[in-house]
């Protein structure tokens, strides 16, 4: 996740096109949904392994313009590619250096009703970058593996995102977007954003999408709040409380919002403090970050809490295969 003061203006225009069909006065009744498989931790840690390992190899980190943040790439497009996926690869120059975004699109589903699922692959130069972001990293691919490995089959096009150049300023989310015809932008009925999904003192944050919790600069585009209500169902039912956290511009929901697309996602926190009320909601500990190692040398495979890791990376198929649909 980027600095504070790299942060964008938050708040986004409206647009229509909520993620689910309307409905009929005389509808059928829905068809089963296929359940959700369970994300394992084993997987999600196995791919971080992998890249504390490519951050040691190269220089300690897997910033924008390194060796270790290609390396990355490439090892995320190798998983995918054996899966079945269509990647793509796409470059921009940033702080004259050549950056990547990888796109990978899952064969089938409607292509004119896509769902989109992204993290930012690279990290600051400081350290490792395995919970910044490594954490949504892994747990994304892993996601992205269970859509092969299961047989699943959409309703919506399933597509998956790895940005480069977050930490500079959401600089590959931005141009992908801008990339992105009108007509193709509009097909994108929905964008789930994880970054930082495994701090050492987490807390469950999903973004605010109706701004029914007042915390920050309004609801997001249409659609956001179904985001949002599915992703709290997910937390209800395992029994963790949730709060709401802002579209505030630092990760890359960010160019989605702006272009009115609806969006969502978990957060366990950055350089914040947890509080003693939230302590009480999550465990942890109080007037402690919930990330003592944010942009950190110390952000490395030691600074993942398991058990939030497990949790979040679940919460994300249970929303790709609740959102998407199909069986």
């Amino acid at each position: 996740m980027k600095s504070r003061l790299l942060a964008l203006a938050g708040a986004a225009a409206l647009a229509a096109g909520a993620l689910a069909a309307p409905t009929t006065a005389a509808a059928a009744p829905a068809p089963a949904v296929a359940a959700a498989p369970d994300i394992p931790i084993a997987n999600v840690k196995a791919h971080l392994a992998q890249l504390q390992s490519i951050a040691t190899a190269n220089g300690g980190n897997r910033a924008h313009g390194q060796p270790g943040f290609r390396a990355s790439l490439d090892y995320v497009k190798a998983r995918l590619d054996a899966a079945g996926y269509q990647t793509t690869i796409q470059s921009f120059t940033a702080s004259g250096a050549t950056g990547y975004n990888l796109i990978a699109d899952w064969p089938g589903g409607d292509a004119n009703q896509v769902l989109m699922t992204g993290a930012h692959l690279d990290g600051v130069r400081a350290g490792a970058g395995i919970n910044d972001n490594g954490s949504g990293s892994a747990a994304v691919l892993e996601t992205a593996l269970a859509v092969a490995r299961s047989g699943y089959r959409p309703a919506k096009h399933l597509r998956f995102g790895w940005w480069g150049a977050e930490e500079l300023g959401l600089i590959g989310s931005n141009r992908y977007v801008a990339s992105l015809p009108a007509a193709e932008r509009t097909k994108i009925k929905g964008y789930l954003n994880y970054d930082m999904i495994g701090s050492p003192n987490p807390g469950y944050f999903v973004y605010d999408g109706d701004n029914s919790d007042g915390v920050g600069s309004g609801p997001g585009p249409a659609g956001s709040a179904e985001i949002e209500r599915t992703i709290n169902g997910y937390f209800s039912g395992i029994g963790v409380p949730t709060r709401g956290t802002d579209f505030d511009g630092r990760s890359d929901y960010g160019p989605f919002i702006r272009a009115g697309i609806p969006a969502g996602g978990t957060f366990t926190g950055a350089e914040g403090r947890k509080t003693a009320a939230q302590v009480q909601l999550w465990g942890g500990q109080s007037g402690v970050a919930f990330d003592r190692c944010y942009h950190g040398s110390c952000d490395s495979s030691s600074n993942i809490n398991d058990t939030a890791l497990d949790r979040n990376s679940d919460s994300i198929a249970h929303a790709v295969w609740t959102l998407a649909g199909g069986a």
